[in-house]
């Protein structure tokens, strides 16, 4: 007897990536409030700017994977690195990929740890189309739904 399996559908997804000469904020850092702006202003307008470039079409919801891709082995902990994800995520925003980045329309952004690029640090993010999933996977990805 042989089983065969249907091919999933495909989700539409869009990959983003900043350019890899930005410095990235860490949650362990002590910035000033004038460096912090700074660096958050630098990585909203290179996610706007990279958000366009990959032509994104705008998105009802999405669910958002960040993935860093550090320079070097080592342990880590990708979810420090969630002050950059969330100004890269308000440039998307900016460049009309969603209308806000609420809970309404968007789940994440999820950290993950990438593979090791040189000579810099990267951060790569990836949007899928909530709104091509069925509820079984939506259920997948937010198992406790808006009551958590």
């Amino acid at each position: 007897m042989t089983l065969t399996l249907a091919e999933p559908p495909a989700i539409p997804t869009w990959r983003i990536e900043l350019p890899t000469g930005l410095t990235l904020m860490n949650s362990n850092d002590r910035p000033t409030i004038r460096q912090r702006a700074r660096l958050t202003k630098e990585l909203r307008d290179a996610g706007k700017a990279a958000a366009l470039k990959a032509k994104v079409p705008r998105l009802e919801r999405a669910y958002i994977t960040c993935y860093l891709h550090p320079t070097t082995r080592g342990r880590r902990d990708p979810g420090n690195w969630y002050p950059s994800a969330k100004a890269f995520l308000d440039g998307v925003v900016d460049a009309g990929v969603l209308a806000d980045d609420d809970s309404t329309r968007v789940l994440g952004p999820d950290m993950r740890l990438g593979a090791i690029i040189k000579p810099r640090p990267q951060l790569v993010m990836v949007l899928t189309d909530l709104t091509q999933l069925s509820p079984e996977h939506l259920t997948l990805l937010n198992p406790l739904g808006a009551a958590a």
